[in-house]
């Protein structure tokens, strides 16, 4: 089956373990570098469960230390990893007339974060919960939706930005889930941070390859499509190490901790 064909049937899958069993047909699929995009309306497959709720609603984290606040913390990286799949199939199926490596990457990508998936759903149940059990919000995904007409602003403002902030927020949560006792969950985000770099590096080198092909500066432009989507401006402290192994430039870390915003214009 071609990738995209088989990555489309993946994004549609609306069950946890119907898009888990098409993730698995899609990394036996042979990579191919002449690739056509699937045809029909791209669709988001949900599982009923997780609720879907606005972030506003949402309770107050748990007590780090019962079992329940520690699986509501993992759960909701876990929705996190669940909506990167998604995340990254549509990157490869929606944008098109792009070279052949970045279906490939994005394909690829999404293989990884159904394995983080897995390991955190498996340590869920390991303590008496499963995806599902708590609700979530899905602001990932309306940023995908808000930029499903470009892929440079897509890539600037969904990997580049918004998963970037995984590089900054797991190892805070990597202390206190080691604090409270749960040292597998730890190791678990130790595997994903690592794998998460490489990811947030891939949507840097294809968000700067769109700058190159239009002749765009790609930290302003950044900031500008930050401004302009009133996405939520990077917030410290940040994971200067893991950032700078992404592709970002220390000069613009340091522009980004100091708030500074594009000029408005009148």
């Amino acid at each position: 089956m071609n990738q995209l064909a088989a990555a489309a049937l993946a994004l549609a899958a609306d069950t946890i373990d119907g898009k888990l069993a098409a993730i698995a047909v899609l990394a036996q699929c042979t990579f191919n570098s002449v690739l056509s995009a699937p045809t029909g309306e791209i669709v988001r497959g949900c599982p009923l469960k997780p609720v879907r709720v606005q972030p506003k609603d949402l309770s107050p984290r748990s007590n780090m230390n019962t079992v329940a606040g520690r699986a509501a913390l993992i759960h909701a990286v876990a929705h996190i990893e669940y909506s990167a799949i998604d995340l990254a199939l549509d990157h490869a199926v929606r944008f098109t007339g792009l070279p052949a490596r970045y279906y490939d990457d994005w394909i690829r990508v999404a293989i990884d974060e159904a394995r983080h998936f897995q390991l955190l759903r498996a340590h869920l149940q390991s303590v008496g919960y499963d995806y599902g059990d708590f609700p979530v919000h899905d602001s990932l995904w309306e940023m995908a939706e808000k930029t499903a007409h470009d892929c440079l602003t897509r890539m600037a403002l969904v990997p580049r930005l918004l998963e970037a902030r995984g590089l900054d927020a797991t190892p805070p949560i990597q202390k206190k889930l080691t604090q409270a006792g749960d040292v597998k969950a730890a190791e678990i985000l130790a595997i994903i941070l690592a794998d998460e770099e490489d990811h947030v590096a891939i949507g840097d080198h294809w968000y700067r390859y769109l700058c190159a092909q239009q002749n765009l500066d790609p930290e302003a432009s950044f900031r500008r499509l930050i401004q302009e989507y009133k996405a939520p401006w990077p917030q410290g402290p940040m994971n200067i190490k893991a950032r700078l192994a992404a592709g970002f430039a220390q000069a613009e870390l340091d522009v980004l901790a100091a708030g500074t915003r594009p000029q408005q214009t009148r």
